[in-house]
């Protein structure tokens, strides 16, 4: 179940970071970053703020998103 709510949150993450980002990008692609974002994020938002539950994930979901949007386009593009 984990896995599943992953996905779920990594795409409404992705296609909020790649909208915000202004970038057109498949749907695989689109799940990818916004999972790899929730992975960043909410790493980063919890060794931070220490902060946990569902509305602290999302967000820290969609900016790790973006910047991972930022760093594929800076540096890899």
């Amino acid at each position: 179940m984990p896995v599943i709510f992953l996905l779920i949150i990594g795409a409404a993450a992705g296609f909020i970071a790649t909208r915000l980002m202004d970038i057109e990008a498949s749907v695989p692609t689109t799940i990818a970053i916004g999972v790899l974002g929730a992975l960043i994020g909410g790493a980063v938002l919890r060794f931070l703020l220490m902060l946990t539950g569902l509305a602290f994930g999302f967000i820290g979901a969609v900016l790790g998103a973006l910047a991972l949007i930022w760093v594929w386009q800076t540096y890899f593009r």
